[in-house]
């Protein structure tokens, strides 16, 4: 199990500002994708949990895809935060070099906070699909659903943090409308981690 996790995690732990929180975030979303992957399989096929074999399959089908994008928006989102420093870094030696490097500290750091509102994005993605699995999973594996549910909308929290540092520095109409898609996922992901906990807590008698 430590094969190459240790790295990742002292990669994570280093002195570098990447990868850091937005990166992370959307890497808890890959364990949610796990622990969703197998409750799923542990509910397909198994007779007992027939009523839930429609609902896992589409999990299946999924987190299978959603797992490898996950990784993918780690990925994306390091390199946002690089973009910034890399614009930063840019001469300002001339009315025309400033001119040029605020332009790109501008797009950069909207990629910037692009990069975790879509992790946060596919956060509600992966709660949406879990609703109908947590009402007729395996009853065995609830808690592993649970588990995966409150991940991903702790990816959500964590990515919301890393959009809003970065709107505190966005001129013009793309704050707004950046702000606005951010607080429509966090509602969702309230919404949905609270309905999932909810039926979760009443099949387990909680």
């Amino acid at each position: 199990m430590n094969d190459g996790y240790f790295e990742i995690l002292e990669s994570i732990a280093s002195s570098e500002p990447t990868p850091g929180g937005g990166s992370v975030s959307a890497l808890a979303i890959a364990h949610a994708h796990a622990l969703a992957l197998m409750v799923a399989r542990l509910t397909s096929g198994r007779e007992k949990w027939a009523q839930g074999h429609s609902a896992a399959e589409s999990v299946i089908s999924n987190s299978e895809r959603g797992l490898v994008y996950s990784l993918k928006l780690a990925e994306n989102d390091a390199k946002a935060f690089d973009d910034v420093m890399s614009a930063y870094r840019l001469p300002k030696a001339s009315k025309e070099d400033t001119a040029n490097r605020k332009e790109a500290i501008q797009r950069a750091t909207i990629g910037a906070a692009s990069a975790p509102l879509e992790t946060a994005s596919h956060a509600c993605a992966l709660l949406e699909s879990l609703v109908a699995l947590s009402e007729f999973g395996n009853l065995n594996a609830l808690t592993d659903l649970a588990a995966s549910a409150e991940l991903a909308h702790t990816a959500v929290t964590v990515a919301a943090m890393n959009v809003k540092i970065n709107l505190d520095s966005i001129d013009g109409p793309e704050n707004v409308v950046l702000a606005n898609e951010l607080e429509k996922l966090t509602n969702i992901s309230d919404g949905l981690v609270e309905q999932i906990r909810l039926t979760i807590s009443g099949r387990l008698g909680w």
